[in-house]
């Protein structure tokens, strides 16, 4: 049975394939799966908090923050932990409280420190052998997310 007050994610490589797509005039372009867009809505319905934390820092993820209603936003950010504990002390709540799927080494520490944890198929290696870690049968940016919030809410 979970608890979850948290719900946060990293970007490329979870929200996204991981992948950067320019058009000839120099936009940079990224693919998010609307399937984990409802993903969002269903945590709200169920009263969970959402954040997005990311190092890169682009419009295009603060526009989908909020088309997607995130609570919390946090782009160029590489110490993601401090983030989340901040977010934590806010909601008087703990680490235990919080699922975080993450797919790189900059999300290891993050990962290592919730009691949920999951992270695409297609995450790198290090990620994979985190203890406890739910390795989910979908790729970034193709349902990984929403794969991650239908098991956390049939268990809470």
């Amino acid at each position: 049975m979970t608890n979850i007050k948290l719900f946060a994610t990293d970007v490329d490589g979870t929200m996204t394939d991981g992948c950067m797509y320019y058009a000839e005039n120099g936009i940079e372009l990224k693919k998010f799966n609307f399937r984990d867009g409802m993903g969002f809505k269903l945590l709200k319905e169920a009263g969970i908090k959402t954040a997005i934390i990311t190092s890169e820092n682009t419009p295009i993820v603060k526009k989908r923050a909020e088309k997607l209603k995130v609570d919390y936003l946090s782009m160029g950010t590489w110490t993601k932990l401090d983030f989340v504990k901040n977010i934590c002390n806010e909601l008087s709540i703990t680490l235990d409280e919080v699922a975080y799927i993450g797919d790189d080494i900059n999300d290891i520490e993050l990962l290592n420190a919730v009691k949920y944890k999951a992270c695409p198929n297609d995450a790198v290696t290090k990620v994979k052998n985190l203890e406890n870690i739910k390795i989910l049968q979908n790729k970034g940016g193709e349902g990984a997310i929403r794969e991650f919030i239908e098991i956390l809410l049939s268990e809470n």
